[in-house]
């Protein structure tokens, strides 16, 4: 299973990355802001690393445009959705708390510290156009005027670090695949 996971990843930083820029223009023309846009392509990511495979993806390009849509059509779906109204006190006891249990969220914060690792071993002008794009929320605009480059070096560098960043997790992976205990992709797949 480490395999197929190697091979995802791999799959996705070959194939879907280099198809991200357009997927983002896409939803622009639609009229999504910054924010909306981010969120889909990150749910999208979600989507395509949660596959157990990818082999019977033919045209990635397309893939991923059709789960961005999925994606978006789901979200306008839910916000047609009438808000509820207040819940009486016997209601609201009778729902049940589905937080996560220690262990998820163990694992949890170790992953975030991991990436949080791999982030601050970014070049000096990658890792602050990546953290400004992608932790901060910025838009590209915005980062190319603050430093005053251009916005496709500012999209270049979110892709490179994307790409560091996913290199050095499927490094992670790869030698955990022998050890007890691995990665969390591993334990999760063993489990």
């Amino acid at each position: 299973m480490a395999l197929a996971r190697h091979s995802i990843v791999a799959w996705v930083a070959a194939h879907v990355l280099p198809r991200e820029p357009a997927v983002r223009r896409w939803l622009r023309r639609k009229g999504l802001a910054d924010t909306d846009v981010e969120d889909l392509v990150q749910e999208a990511y979600c989507r395509i690393a949660a596959l157990s495979s990818v082999d019977h993806i033919a045209q990635p390009g397309a893939y991923l445009f059709q789960v961005v849509r999925n994606l978006h059509l789901e979200q306008l779906r839910r916000n047609k959705v009438v808000a509820m109204t207040v819940l009486t006190d016997q209601e609201a006891s009778s729902i049940i708390d589905d937080a996560a249990d220690p262990e998820r969220a163990a694992i949890a914060k170790l992953d975030l510290l991991r990436v949080e690792a791999l982030i601050a071993g970014l070049p000096d002008r990658c890792r602050q156009i990546f953290t400004w794009k992608r932790v901060e929320g910025l838009s590209q605009r915005e980062i190319a005027a603050r430093l005053g480059v251009s916005e496709h070096v500012v999209e270049n560098d979110v892709m490179k670090g994307l790409r560091l960043i996913l290199a050095s997790l499927e490094g992670m992976q790869t030698q955990g695949d022998g050890r007890e205990g691995g990665t969390h992709a591993g334990r999760r797949q063993r489990a």
